[in-house]
């Protein structure tokens, strides 16, 4: 074991708490243990890692078990505790060893509160020690209060001690004597603050620490220093007490632990779940590196229930054993799972993984293969196909030759957001080859700067995504956004702009929140907020902004300045030491206060020194290490003047100053005075006349703007103000930054079809330039938008967000402290459109026919075509002789538009080479690679030659439309159709497979069945009847998806019935068009067509759509990555499309509901019905029996045309209103109508009906019943008669009656919830009858009766029965002198409640020996005299008149032999309380004589035998004499007489008898007085 410093060893730490003598002891004890075990010297560590798992542990601990587990449980914590301390201390300054000791101590110190209370549960000294933890807590949790300012606020006072009394100081030389140190404790919880940062948390604790040690050491409070001698009795009580703690502390763990593992055991056997079991991975496969050519074989082995199915991957693709024979041996028995590879090649580097399912779940394990290659013997082949070379292969940190290809798949683009919304970025990454166990490194940077994670940010790396998420987006998160991933050596960056605006604001015209908001030059009261200024101001200019500031820990917000300042910093003074502040700014203009701003980063009252010695010693104040400095306090020494007082910052609102501290100032703190005066003159006056100053920083406000003033400051202290400082040069109080000049040679250039990038010239004679802001417009509209709202750095910026095709200006602005420049000149116009370039080489040239001197080529488009449409081709072609190629020579001079060209002028049987190149807009591209050599002969074949401009379009996930062109060259004979072919593009040759069976006649055709995400190739085959001819170049490969965004063609018939087809496009570049095709062939001035194209939507109508007009509709969006789509006309959908034209031209309303008639409350007619919608020019026409009804006194009509709801009431159904009523609706050209026939018995059920309803609504009018009376039973079988009432008011009267007799009720109702009550206890036969209740005051009266007679009585009486019967208890045993008594209690008893004995399955017979009854509540069945043959199983039947309830007793065994033998003995107490010797009555109490009299006592006696009469006289034998004769005669008659009493006879007789069946005493008092006329003369015979 370590062996502990000295200021550890003797340190006994304490907080204010530690008081109470009970107390002491406690801790003493715990403390010597602690010495014991060489573990623990801090008790003041507990919240440093609140976070940690021991934490975690030991709270569960606490508050989970009873005082003496958790005692128990805070022991093996302790025991914890003590090696990771022993471990921490050999890596003091180590992180990472700095982090697991304050995880143990942190799980010490909670269970130190939990030891603590088990050991005294009604201490009250402890709860005294919990609740100054508890305070210890609270005062560094909010990080900042000072813990003397805490525990005062509680009532904990220090003794008080002298103000400047010398502090004894720990030295080397006194290691070895036993000092009792009082340290203060300090102690904390953690707190979610908004806008703190682990990190800054853990600083400002540490800050909140040091400064509450510092202040509590520097008034002497809370540091007392005394010798305590301690004897060896003393050690050795204390060492024999831990002990025995040690060992209880040991048998309470294991006692615990096994209850534990019991109560565990026994809840996995009541889940039946448990029998199932997720899939577990016993052993899993380990990783291999081999050479090539080598086998491998990875096993695992797996459990669960059911029988998991094992499926293995690679690089996340399930292994195809078929599809590679002999390659992959996968095998599975008895829970055993292996994967072989055969032959390993290089290209079997990847990441296996097994992956096990059943029904409660799947797991995976991942193990990687390596599969190296001997240097020199690299694939060159290898190389080629993945387009790499030798040159950038490089040595991995596994050792073989490679290097890693990263690309990234579904990546971000710009983003556009708003505060307050949650933003996500994120990328696929794709590494090639993928090994688990060398994974990426991913970092986000924003505008080049590395972005950790905190509570606005938050990153996941899934293995293959990496993600971004911005959980409250503030425009401080604007920026450009960088991911990075790096492997090894090699790392690959994305990026992407980040737009994030303001929210909308509360105020209409209110400005944008100001950003960025930072704390600088923090000092003990004092520190500069700075921010910056947001572009938007609400359309009026920003008049200031107010600071507000919170301190850490607290939600109450307070605005630091009265009026708003200008400028964007302020000094915020009047701040607390040592407590922690966040900030934040608020813009106002005359509209109003803008939203605040994000928060900043918390920021801590502190001395710049104060703060460095933090960080230099930051583990100090919560170890309860204490580093003493020999340094001798000087004592009233009045401080001296500060030095170097300068004027830093000057401004229209405020001066702020700085000095240094004095060099003469004594030990104790000092405060500054700052004192101004008028330049010229030495009229100095105070500054801080109430607010203290500790900073040597102030900022002076309230000055006149434009004078001159100078500044000194002063020190004090307790001794006195010392000299000041030297007064400053004379300061003008004005800006000293000027608002920056407009920045020039606005320049914007084309970038993309969305954005703009634009540039700009510095502002001359700028100063601390924050950024800048750009705004745009379109052209004429004269609205301006921010482009940005976090200023950009540097003098260009692409703007985003733009709407192609329209032209824009903008302008700039420049941004620092001061303020906004003003807007520079507006830019030039210019139009949104990508910037074009000339476009990429063709590819893929073919010979499509060859002839004696020319040949037809035909070759690919290129890949980009530059951001503009291709204008022409060119070709060139050279002649190769021999393997020699000559020189190239221009085929054409004209550029040809379409992609095959005939070459003519050729010589026969030469061989030539062929290139193309493509021109748009901006010139001729790069020619495409020269093309193998073909021969220029006549083709006499009698096959078609090759289909050409084979393309895919239409692409799906499951299907895409092929279009080709015929053949150049036909062969002998035309061509008669088409055979398509297609495979998989990884697929070898012979996989190629035919589509269609029967050759085509067009020259398309829909492809369906395709799998989704899956690359497919295909090819076209022409024939004729000479046989089938070459096929065509193969496609490029497409991967059969669709394509996020895939827009379809729609259908759609307008009001006037006229039928189009519709698409829409959203990627359109400026010179995109959309190309309509019917069955393929584009559409050209067809007269039963229109075409209509605005924007990115365009039109195909109808102009009479017939059978001329079926057929497959398709649009191609030209210039765009495969935008199209098709729609079908058939037959059937014409029919149709047809149908839906004649209803939209002849439209009618459309109903939800018909009309229909109900009865409303007051008793009135409502018809009504609903249409799906009606527009604003819908009316309706009502008609009664064909003539049109309106709105006036009877009836009343309504029309919502936002629900389509029409309505008429009537207030009376009258016999003339039987008929049918019609309801005409009329909405622009849709009509529609509905009727409602109203005759014979439905006219006479519904007037029926309205006049009911009428007379209910008038008796609601007054007070009523909504329940009418009945009745439930309570709990207590008590009837409850109640009833529900309604339009109650103070004046309501309730009055019950029965059967015509008012019932008098104690309380008056209070219709409490609106319900009335009459409890009925105990209810009975007595109780039948007519109730009824009455309720009235001057608005009426209603009333309500429930007859309890017959069978609704005998339903009641069932009720209460069933309820007296369940409220029985279990049946008791009782013995008695008489017998056994078995009985139950019920609620109370009523007749009606049949009760019938069962003794062994037998009725029993009631007799004098075996007899029932009910006394009160109780139910009972006496056995007189029991025997043997009395033994058995009872039962007490109780009937209600439906269900007959039992109750069950056993009386036999032991408890029939106990019940007869407590018979027995009570049977013998009764014959002797019968028979015993007693005193029947006679005697007084009290007997008062005169003295001289005659005194006469008589009583009688009884007993069985005669008892013995014996007389007692103040507790002692007393027998007859000649002056009192005590006589028994008879046996039983006992008398008492004195002939002539004195006061000699006075005091207590008892009259004692005895047999032998017992005693008994009666006591008499004789008090003898001589009247007073014989005591006066007595006296005087005397004298």
């Amino acid at each position: 074991m370590m062996s502990l410093p000295f200021y550890q060893r003797h340190h006994e730490h304490y907080d204010r708490a530690y008081r109470h003598k009970a107390l002491s002891s406690t801790v003493s004890q715990y403390q010597k243990e602690t010495k014991s075990k060489s573990a623990v010297y801090a008790q003041g560590s507990a919240a440093y890692a609140r976070g940690s798992a021991a934490y975690r542990h030991s709270s569960a601990a606490g508050f989970s078990l009873d005082s003496s587990a958790a005692y128990s449980h805070g022991s093996s914590a302790y025991d914890l505790e003590s090696a990771a301390y022993s471990h921490g201390s050999t890596a003091y300054d180590s992180s990472a060893a700095q982090s697991k000791r304050s995880a143990a101590y942190s799980l010490d110190s909670e269970s130190l509160s939990t030891s603590s209370a088990a050991y005294s549960h009604a201490s009250e000294s402890i709860n005294k020690l919990a609740a100054a933890y508890r305070l210890g807590s609270e005062a560094y949790s909010f990080g900042l209060k000072n813990s003397n300012l805490m525990i005062e606020d509680q009532s904990y006072k220090m003794s008080p001690k002298a103000k400047r009394a010398k502090q004894s100081l720990i030295s080397e030389d006194k290691e070895n004597e036993a000092l009792d140190y009082s340290v203060p404790i300090f102690t904390g919880r953690q707190v979610n603050i908004s806008g703190i940062t682990d990190t800054e948390e853990e600083r400002i604790k540490e800050s909140a620490a040091y400064v509450a040690k510092r202040n509590l050491f520097a008034t002497g409070e809370g540091v007392s220093v005394s010798k305590v001698a301690k004897t060896t009795s003393e050690e050795e009580h204390h060492e024999k007490k831990s002990r025995k703690v040690a060992i209880r502390e040991s048998a309470e763990r294991v006692a615990m632990k096994k209850t534990l593992e019991e109560t565990q055991a026994f809840h996995r056997k009541l889940n039946q779940d448990k029998l199932l079991h997720a899939p577990e991975f016993i052993i899993e496969p380990r990783s291999h590196t081999i050479w090539e050519k080598e086998n491998v074989r990875f096993n695992c082995s797996v459990a669960g229930w059911p029988e998991p199915r094992v499926t293995w991957y690679k690089n996340n693709v399930p292994i195809d054993v078929q599809a590679h024979p002999g390659k992959y041996i996968i095998q599975s028995q008895y829970g055993l799972h292996s994967l072989e590879i055969t032959e390993c090649e290089f290209d079997d580097t990847a990441q296996y993984h097994a992956s096990a399912m059943n029904v409660k779940g799947e797991v995976s394990v991942y193990a990687s293969l390596v599969v190296k290659r001997y240097k020199g013997e690299i694939d060159a082949s290898l190389l080629h196909s993945r387009n790499l070379s030798l040159s950038p292969f490089a040595v991995t940190p596994h050792g073989y030759a490679s290097r890693f290809e990263i690309s990234f798949v579904d990546k971000f683009d710009v983003a556009f957001g708003r505060e307050g919304e949650t933003m996500s970025l994120g990328c696929t990454v794709v590494i090639n080859p993928d090994i688990k166990r060398f994974k990426p490194d991913i970092e986000w940077y924003r505008n080049g700067v590395l972005i950790t994670p905190s509570k606005w940010v938050q990153m996941q790396w899934s293995g293959e995504r990496a993600s971004l998420t911005l959980t409250h987006a503030n425009k401080e998160d604007e920026g450009l956004y960088t991911l990075r991933v790096a492997m090894g050596e090699y790392y690959e960056e994305y990026s992407g702009y980040v737009f994030v605006r303001d929210a909308d604001a509360e105020i209409p015209g209110a400005p944008g929140a100001p950003l960025d908001v930072q704390c600088l030059d923090a000092n003990k009261d004092y520190v500069i907020v700075s921010w910056k200024q947001p572009a938007v101001d609400g359309g009026n200019p920003i008049l200031g902004y107010f600071i507000d500031r919170c301190e850490v820990g607290t939600s109450h917000w307070t605005q630091c300045n009265e009026n708003p300042v200008k400028f964007a910093r302020f000094p915020v003074t009047g701040l607390i030491e040592g407590r922690s502040y966040i900030f934040r700014v608020r813009a106002v203009n005359k509209a109003g206060v803008s939203l605040p701003s994000r928060v900043s980063e918390p920021v801590a009252a502190l001395d710049p020194a104060d703060r460095a010695r933090l960080r230099s010693h930051p583990s100090a104040p919560w170890t309860g290490q204490i580093i003493v400095t020999e340094e001798e306090p000087a004592e009233g020494v009045v401080p001296g003047p500060p030095t170097d007082l300068q004027v830093i910052e000057a401004t229209k609102n405020y001066v702020v100053l700085s000095w240094k501290p004095p060099g003469q100032r004594g030990h104790e703190g000092i405060m500054y005075f700052v004192e101004k005066c008028v330049a010229g003159t030495e009229d100095w006056q105070r500054v801080n006349t109430e607010i203290p100053v500790k900073s040597p920083r102030f900022a002076v406000f309230d000055l006149s703007e434009g004078k001159s003033y100078c500044f000194r400051v002063r020190c004090c202290n307790s001794a006195g103000i010392g000299e000041p400082s030297e007064a400053t040069e004379a300061t003008v109080v004005d800006d000293k930054l000027d608002i920056p000049k407009a920045p020039g040679r606005i320049m914007p250039t084309r970038n993309t079809d969305t954005s703009v990038v634009v540039t700009w010239t510095e502002p001359p004679d700028a100063k601390e330039l924050v950024g800048y802001y750009i705004e745009s417009s379109v052209e004429g509209s004269g609205r301006w938008e921010p482009c940005n709202n976090n200023p950009v750095k540097g003098t260009r910026f692409v703007c985003h967000g733009l709407s192609t095709g329209e032209k824009y200006i903008f302008r700039v602005r420049a941004v620092n402290a001061a303020g906004l420049s003003e807007f520079s000149q507006e830019s030039e116009p210019i139009e949104v459109k990508a910037a074009i370039a000339a476009p990429s080489p063709p590819y893929d040239i073919v010979v499509l026919e060859s002839v004696r001197d020319s040949m037809v080529l035909g070759w690919k488009q290129p890949e980009a075509i530059g951001g503009t449409e291709i204008t022409g081709y060119y070709v060139n072609y050279r002649e190769v002789v021999d393997g020699v190629p000559g020189k190239w020579k221009e085929a054409n001079i004209k550029a040809v538009t379409e992609r095959a060209y005939r070459i003519e002028n050729l010589k026969e049987n030469m061989m030539y080479q062929f290139q193309v190149a493509a021109a748009n807009l901006a010139g001729v591209g790069a020619p495409s690679k020269p093309s193998k050599s073909f021969k220029c002969e006549e083709w006499t074949i009698a096959v078609p030659g090759p289909p050409h401009d084979v393309k895919c379009t239409e692409v799906r996930k499951d299907s895409l439309v092929l279009l080709w062109k015929e053949p150049v060259y036909s062969g002998r004979t035309p061509v008669v159709g088409y055979y398509v072919d297609m495979k998989e593009t990884e697929a070898k040759e012979e996989r190629w497979r035919s589509v269609n069976e029967k050759p085509l006649q067009k020259k398309y055709l829909k492809i369906g069945g395709l799998t989704q995400g899956v690359s497919y190739v295909f090819r076209v085959r022409a024939t004729n009847q000479a046989g089938v001819g070459k096929p065509s170049d193969v496609t490029d490969a497409v991967i059969a998806e669709t394509r996020p965004g895939t827009k379809e063609v729609v259908v759609d018939v307008d009001d006037n019935g006229v039928i189009s087809l519709n698409f829409e496009c959203d990627q359109m570049s400026p010179d995109s068009k959309f190309i309509w095709s019917k069955n393929y062939e584009p559409i050209e001035d067809d007269p039963r067509l229109n075409i209509d194209t605005k924007g990115g939507k365009s039109k195909l109508s109808f102009k009479n759509l017939g059978e001329d007009d079926l057929g497959i509709y398709s649009c191609i969006v030209t210039d765009t990555d495969g935008v199209s789509s098709s729609y079908t006309i058939d037959e059937e959908e014409m029919k149709r499309l047809l149908a839906l034209s004649h209803e939209r031209q002849f439209p009618t309303v459309p109903l939800i509901s018909e009309l229909a008639v109900e009865i409303l409350e007051k008793g009135e007619v409502r018809f009504w019905l609903q249409a799906e919608k009606l527009s604003g020019n819908a009316k309706a026409n009502f008609v009664f029996n064909d003539k049109e009804i309106f709105n006036g006194e009877k009836y009343k009509m309504k029309v919502d045309k936002n629900t389509g709801l029409v309505e008429m009431i009537m207030d009376k159904l009258e016999e003339k209103d039987e008929g049918t009523y019609t309801f005409q609706l009329q909405d622009g050209k849709a009509t529609n109508q509905s009727s409602l026939v109203l005759i014979g018995d439905v006219f006479k059920k519904l007037q029926d009906e309205a006049d009911f309803q009428r007379k209910e609504w008038h008796r609601k009018q007054g007070p009523h019943f909504v329940d009418k009376l009945g009745w439930e039973v309570t709990d207590e079988c008590n009837v409850m008669l109640k009833c529900k009432v309604a339009n109650i008011k103070k004046e309501t009267h309730i009055v019950w009656y029965k059967d015509d007799r008012e019932i008098m009720v104690d309380e008056e109702h209070d219709f409490k919830d609106g319900v009335c009550t009459l409890l009925i206890s105990e209810f009975s036969k007595k109780d039948a009858g007519t109730y009824e209740v009455i309720l009235k005051d001057d608005r009426g009266k209603d009333s309500s009766e429930l007859k309890l007679k017959d069978t609704a009585f005998a339903d009641l009486m069932n009720e209460v029965c069933r309820r007296i019967a369940l409220s029985a208890t279990d049946l008791k045993i009782q013995s008695t002198a008489e017998g056994i008594r078995l009985y139950s209690y019920v609620t109370y008893y009523v007749e009606d409640l049949r009760v019938g004995w069962v003794h062994n399955d037998t009725q029993i017979k009631f007799t004098d020996r075996m007899r029932t009854g009910v006394t009160g509540e109780q139910i009972w069945l006496q056995i007189n005299e029991p025997t043997p043959q009395d033994k058995g199983k009872y039962i007490m039947e109780l009937f209600d008149g439906s269900t007959t309830h039992k109750k069950t007793v056993d009386l036999s065994g032991q408890a029939f032999d106990e019940a007869f033998a407590e018979f027995q003995r009570l049977k013998q107490a009764a014959i002797a309380e019968k028979n015993r010797a007693r005193v029947l009555g006679g005697l007084p109490d009290v007997v008062t004589i005169q003295e001289g009299k005659a005194l006469n006592l008589s009583c009688t006696v009884w007993g069985d035998p005669t008892p013995e009469v014996s007389w007692l006289k103040n507790e002692k034998s007393f027998v007859s004499d000649a002056n009192c004769i005590l006589r028994f005669e008879s046996g039983k008659n006992v008398s008492f007489s004195i002939s002539t009493v004195s006061t000699q006879d006075s005091g207590k007789y008892s009259i004692v008898v005895k047999n032998k069946y017992g005693t008994e005493t009666s006591d008499v008092t004789v008090s003898v007085y001589i009247p007073e006329e014989e005591r006066e003369s007595k006296q005087e015979k005397k004298q």
